[in-house]
């Protein structure tokens, strides 16, 4: 993979399409986005935020797999992967960290978080989505993940996740 995202990015005004390859992209404010979440009762926020993450995990799974197939077998070069093109995507600057088992990651500048705005609760659902997906190609199986730290609920300027085998 020698281009970016942005530069395999193609723009097709006449049918209003973004898209890298077949993957269409779709760009929406964050605050669009988070003020939806933030406006739903605590019970139905927590539900629509774990239906994104399993989405995210589903759908960025394509994706990710796309990019670990160009990589020839090398799957741990995927992390230097996902790390360049997430902030292309707007989606904060990401470090990714291959511990023994896991997969650790702190996000800066979330738009989640910032889109949000102050919560009680973790929001950063994609990033869990696609975290999960990556760490089950990166991990060779299945894979759990959640956000500990959220810089919604906490402050700051990061937020910090972990992704794991998931017991077989």
């Amino acid at each position: 993979m020698s281009a970016s995202l942005l530069e395999r990015l193609e723009c097709d005004a006449v049918e209003g399409e973004l898209r890298d390859a077949d993957t269409r992209y779709l760009l929406v404010r964050h605050d669009s986005l988070m003020g939806m979440f933030a406006r739903l009762p605590a019970e139905a926020r927590r539900t629509a935020l774990a239906a994104l993450a399993e989405s995210v995990a589903e759908h960025g799974a394509r994706s990710a797999e796309r990019y670990a197939s160009e990589l020839a077998g090398e799957r741990e070069q995927l992390l230097s992967v996902i790390e360049a093109t997430a902030p292309q995507l707007g989606w904060g600057h990401w470090r990714l960290e291959r511990l023994e088992g896991e997969i650790g990651l702190v996000v800066d500048n979330s738009p989640f978080a910032k889109g949000y705005g102050r919560s009680r609760e973790p929001v950063c659902a994609a990033i869990v989505g696609m975290l999960r997906a990556v760490a089950g190609l990166v991990l060779g199986a299945g894979a759990r993940a959640e956000e500990h730290r959220c810089a919604a609920v906490a402050g700051g300027a990061s937020c910090s996740f972990r992704a794991w085998r998931r017991a077989a």
